[in-house]
């Protein structure tokens, strides 16, 4: 067969097995990488593929290894740049090492509900778990171990599982005694969430530090003050139009997230207010839009937390990757200040 020919059809296993003179188990056996094929028969097996142009099928290569070399990535929402930034790091560490993402985004219509994981999700589909700021119900995670795959959580913790997150409690606390330092007394927050959002749970644990520094340094703490945001920029802007535009307003901000400080900024200009002149802005990640914005913001590497979940995961898939052999990863936040704090006028 003549090398145009060949490349009238797709090659397969067999062509490069009858060219290489070796069995199609060994040339399966080569292609995978295993043992019991001399070097010398492996770079003409792989010589030949090359000159075929063969690929191999991946159903074909998941029933012979039982691996699809995919990864399930699951999230409350994958619309928030949070969210994609972590996908975006996640698959692009499994793709150096032959694996890939699947994701299964568990966005209800309603924001205080999520969709469940189910069995025809993750069985035969994933080799491992990526959950992301996501506590799975106790069915979720028996469903995890009866299909016997390994699971690596972002963000909030699931139990006994390797987990990689930020401190959220010193994220917090390090942007609101960046207002207090300044000077602030009036500080209101924003990006509480109703009680029923059992499925986010950063939003809490940021609220409690921010009120607990309060009550460190005997500042009162005004409930209509503390707004409620579904934690878009859209809303965050209407949520807190009215506390500004009355005269009885914070001298500052402290945002659970940029996103809602960049929407509290707009909010502020709308109102004719001058940032930070009349009212200072801080939020928490250090989004890609903070730095043209002048937020000031605590930092934290989104794009680290999901390489290093990948592979912790990878790891446990026997798969040899760089780096530490830590299971529980806290990523180190960093205060970034820009232009949009500033001490309160006199």
């Amino acid at each position: 067969m003549t090398a145009p020919d060949r490349r009238r059809r797709m090659s397969t296993i067999t062509d490069v097995a009858r060219e290489a003179g070796v069995s199609v188990a060994t040339v399966s056996r080569a292609l995978r990488g295993l043992d019991r094929v001399s070097p010398r028969t492996r770079e003409r097996v792989l010589k030949v593929a090359t000159e075929l142009d063969y690929v191999a099928s991946p159903t074909a290569t998941s029933l012979a290894s039982g691996r699809t070399q995919v990864v399930g990535v699951v999230a409350p929402f994958l619309t928030r740049w949070f969210f994609a930034t972590l996908v975006s790091a996640i698959e692009k560490t499994l793709r150096q090492h032959g694996h890939h993402v699947l994701l299964f985004d568990l966005e209800d219509d309603n924001y205080d509900k999520r969709l469940p994981l189910s069995q025809n999700m993750l069985w035969k589909r994933v080799d491992g778990v990526i959950t992301l700021n996501l506590p799975l119900t106790e069915q979720e995670l028996e469903l995890v171990d009866r299909l016997g795959l390994p699971l690596v959580a972002i963000g909030t913790p699931v139990e006994d599982r390797p987990n990689v997150r930020i401190d959220e409690d010193l994220a917090m606390r390090t942007a609101t005694e960046h207002l207090v330092a300044l000077g602030h007394t009036r500080i209101a927050y924003i990006g509480t969430v109703p009680s029923n959002v059992a499925h986010i749970q950063t939003p809490q644990a940021r609220l409690d530090a921010f009120r607990d520094v309060m009550r460190q340094h005997g500042l009162p703490e005004r409930q209509h003050w503390i707004l409620e945001s579904d934690w878009t920029a859209d809303s965050a802007a209407a949520d807190t139009r009215a506390l500004l535009a009355s005269d009885d307003r914070p001298t500052a901000l402290a945002a659970a997230s940029d996103e809602m400080a960049i929407g509290a900024m707009q909010a502020a200009r709308a109102e004719g207010l001058r940032v930070p002149e009349d009212l200072s802005i801080i939020g928490i990640d250090d989004h890609v839009l903070s730095s043209v914005m002048g937020l000031t913001t605590v930092r934290q590497d989104v794009a680290a937390q999901g390489r290093e979940a990948a592979e912790i995961l990878l790891r446990g898939l026997g798969v040899d990757t760089p780096g530490g052999r830590a299971s529980q990863v806290v990523v180190p936040t960093e205060l970034i200040i820009r232009h949009s704090t500033a001490p309160p006028a006199s």
